[in-house]
């Protein structure tokens, strides 16, 4: 069969030669570039927000140093007549741990100032009239702010070195009067530790399973991100098929008792922290204004990803960015 093939016409004398159609590259609209704040949005912060919550890790401080700058900017906040406090959600100090670290750090700061996960497991606990003993997975911090509430706890660092042989036979014994268990970070969970608490879940009626957070990653030195309280706490979902209750960030637990403490309503209150997904999704559910530092675990790649969601009112390279508006919000105040 005879192939027709039929030529284009020419062009004229002159004329621009018609070019190829470009081929199309993926659409980049889907990026985006959220912008640092200006100035005039860090004095209109200061204007109208009276209270400011803080994150710790990756906003006061990373690891065992505070950040460049932290101190002059709470002194400038507080001579503003501002509110400060620290939420934290690291679980292995309790209040009067956290105030050691502060002093050492420098940073002077009252303990009602302060919110740790391991506060807000036993206030939870506190604020259902609980009566029963508590299996604590976690460290001392957790320990502490129990006894304070007065509440009956075994387990933690006693239960450090206690070993599942696994031989033939071998049953464990677990106390039937424990009635929540109370999952923190715990630099030395064990397989005894992870049995004794599935145990008392699914074998003790009405037993609580209670979460201090669920962080995937944690700061606990300057040099890299470890591993989280999330890794211990799924391991007691994976093995009891249960979901915990968290009293920790991004749980609203916190802020209704900063707010009721204070009588500020929502949009009066800031937070500040370095994680989207617990920091900004704690103030966003609670109708706070956000402002995310990237001195920690975010980075400005992840905050502009098309995957991000959580976007915050404000952004800052990190917090002693707001003193390079002093002078001017002091003013406006």
């Amino acid at each position: 069969m005879q192939v027709m093939l039929r030529s284009l016409p020419s062009t004229r004398a002159g004329a621009r030669p018609v070019r190829p159609a470009r081929k199309m590259t993926p659409c980049l609209a889907a990026s985006r570039s959220i912008p640092r704040a200006t100035n005039e949005q860090k004095i209109d912060l200061l204007k109208k927000v009276e209270c400011f919550i803080f994150d710790c890790d990756g906003v006061i401080w990373l690891g065992d140093k505070v950040i460049e700058g932290v101190p002059e900017t709470l002194d400038m906040l507080r001579s503003m007549g501002k509110k400060v406090f620290f939420v934290t959600n690291n679980s292995t100090k309790s209040r009067a741990g956290y105030m050691s670290k502060f002093q050492s750090l420098g940073l002077d700061v009252k303990a009602e100032e302060i919110y740790s996960s391991s506060y807000a497991a036993a206030a939870y606990l506190e604020s259902i009239n609980f009566q029963k003993k508590v299996y604590v997975i976690g460290e001392t911090g957790i320990l502490e702010e129990l006894d304070l509430k007065g509440i009956r706890h075994l387990g933690g660092p006693s239960d450090a070195d206690k070993r599942v042989t696994l031989k033939s036979g071998e049953f464990m014994e677990h106390d039937h009067g424990v009635g929540a268990v109370v999952v923190g970070f715990d630099r030395y969970i064990n397989y005894f530790k992870i049995q004794y608490a599935t145990l008392c879940i699914r074998e003790n009626p009405g037993c609580l399973f209670i979460a201090t957070n669920r962080d995937a990653v944690t700061h606990l030195t300057d040099a890299q991100e470890w591993a989280g309280n999330g890794s211990m706490v799924g391991a007691i979902v994976g093995s009891t098929k249960r979901e915990p209750i968290v009293v920790g960030k991004p749980s609203d637990f916190m802020l209704k008792n900063i707010s009721a403490t204070l009588g500020l309503r929502p949009d009066q209150i800031c937070m500040v922290g370095d994680r989207l997904d617990t920091d900004i999704m704690f103030g966003k559910n609670g109708g706070l204004a956000t402002s995310l530092v990237l001195s920690g675990v975010t980075t400005e790649e992840v905050l502009n990803s098309p995957d991000n969601k959580v976007i915050p009112d404000y952004v800052l390279s990190k917090l002693p960015d707001l003193l390079t508006v002093k002078e001017s919000a002091m003013v406006a105040a």
